[in-house]
């Protein structure tokens, strides 16, 4: 545990130190500030735009920047050879899997708290605006802006709890894929498999009367179920019709009965859990010779560490000659 938490250290220090990790939070921070100056013309809809937009921004800037960090942190370790050294340690393969994985999560988890607080303050500003609510001295529009601010800006921390697990379980599809291939493969990838994730929606469930194939054959259905086994469903990390485009049940919204929401969180770090490790198990249960980046580092590893034995074994025996 100890090696892990090490190259978990080593890993998030890296990954926030490149300068592509800063660029791209500057450029999202922006592109939030703008468009929390901006009106969004919905007929008093415009801070639940604001939000959903917003969350859309931060989703796609911190995606990128996770897949920038994986190759950076294991593809390109791997062609200079700096991962050589690592795995010559007494390592096993999925510490240094699961270390740098979460040592990039980490790294996500700062960029979405950065570019969330910059999202709380907008929505926090573009209330009294979106409301028409004019400054006054009644306390009881004191009260009712304060109520509405609170409870927008509460709404957002579990829809970007939420992405939060959604980029993890992206980025361990990209911590698996980079042992293999570059960015310039990585990064297309990742994004189909997100858009495909996405387009399981239309799948499921597969089975029962509510069911979009409910009264196809099992040649329609064989198929959904085998792409619903190797895609992520992402919609379970998608709980804006409840959190964003609602009024939660708080802060003065408590007797409105259409608006409460109930959030099974279990069962979304039970999905997040289930998709992260099947995407990481993957690249721990390939073989480890014959393909490239991993197996080809392991093969060399296993050859450094096979003349360093046999070296051992000429000094000691020159040594009790």
């Amino acid at each position: 545990m100890y090696r892990t938490l090490v190259i978990l250290r080593h890993t998030f220090r890296e990954a926030v130190v490149q300068p592509i990790y800063t660029l791209l939070l500057v450029f999202g921070a922006a592109v939030l500030i703008v468009f929390g100056l901006l009106p969004f013309f919905t007929l008093g809809e415009d801070t639940t735009m604001f939000k959903s937009v917003g969350l859309d921004v931060i989703l796609l800037f911190v995606l990128i920047a996770t897949l920038f960090a994986t190759s950076k942190s294991i593809f390109e370790e791997i062609e200079d050879r700096t991962m050589l050294t690592l795995m010559s340690k007494p390592l096993y393969k999925w510490e240094v899997l699961v270390g740098k994985y979460l040592g990039i999560i980490l790294a996500a988890l700062l960029a979405v708290i950065v570019l969330g607080a910059i999202l709380a303050l907008g929505t926090w500003y573009r209330i009294p605006g979106d409301y028409l609510i004019r400054n006054s001295l009644d306390d009881r529009e004191i009260q009712r802006l304060l109520n509405l601010r609170l409870m927008h800006v509460v709404s957002l921390i579990p829809s970007l709890l939420e992405i939060w697990l959604q980029i993890s379980v992206l980025a361990a599809v990209g911590v698996a894929i980079s042992t293999r291939v570059s960015l310039v493969v990585n990064l297309p990838v990742v994004i189909l498999i997100y858009l495909a994730g996405n387009l399981t929606r239309f799948l499921y469930p597969i089975s029962g009367k509510s069911a979009p194939l409910g009264d196809r054959s099992w040649l329609v259905k064989g198929p959904a179920y085998l792409v619903s086994i190797v895609l992520p469903y992402l919609e379970a990390f998608d709980i804006r019709p409840l959190t964003i485009h609602r009024n939660i049940a708080a802060f003065g919204f408590e007797t409105d009965p259409i608006d409460r929401i109930h959030v099974p969180w279990h069962l979304h770090r039970l999905r997040h859990r289930v998709c992260a490790l099947r995407a990481l198990g993957w690249d721990v249960a390939l073989p480890v010779t014959g393909t490239r980046g991993g197996g080809r580092l392991m093969s060399k590893v296993k050859s450094q560490k096979s003349k360093v034995q046999s070296e051992i074994r000429s000094l000691w025996t020159l040594t009790a000659g």
